[in-house]
């Protein structure tokens, strides 16, 4: 297993990049790769169960780990075939750059198979700067 860890800040608030992390029907409007998100419920919390519907046809099941809402944070498994992947995602204010103090700043970590990370990583960031513009 290995571990991959990837950054992005943009100027959108702290609680908007976490709504579009809560709320499912959002996923599809930062992350490019993701064109449905099928659950029974409307926003992440410990055990909910579903799949990702990607661009290619490709359906990627999940099962939410942890939610915890006063860090802004949250953890996730997913899983394609045999290739499973964690992912835990953070959400803090921008306390780098020339807007340091304004703006959001996400992290990502993710782990499992080293193939699988570094294929996945330039669809992962490329969502991570769109989840936290404007």
């Amino acid at each position: 297993m290995a571990t991959l860890s990837l950054r992005a800040t943009g100027p959108a608030p702290v609680g908007t990049v976490w709504r579009r992390y809560v709320e499912f029907q959002q996923w599809p409007s930062w992350s490019p790769q993701i064109r449905a998100v099928r659950t029974d419920t409307a926003c992440i919390a410990p055990g909910v169960r579903g799949s990702v519907e990607s661009v290619l046809g490709l359906s990627v099941a999940f099962v939410v780990e942890g939610v915890d809402h006063e860090r802004c944070s949250w953890s996730w498994r997913v899983r394609l075939g045999p290739v499973r992947v964690r992912l835990r995602h953070d959400v803090h204010v921008r306390r780098t750059g020339t807007a340091a103090g304004t703006g959001a700043e996400t992290r990502l970590v993710m782990r499992g198979p080293l193939l699988a990370l570094v294929a996945y990583a330039p669809l992962a960031y490329l969502a991570l700067r769109r989840l936290v513009r404007s």
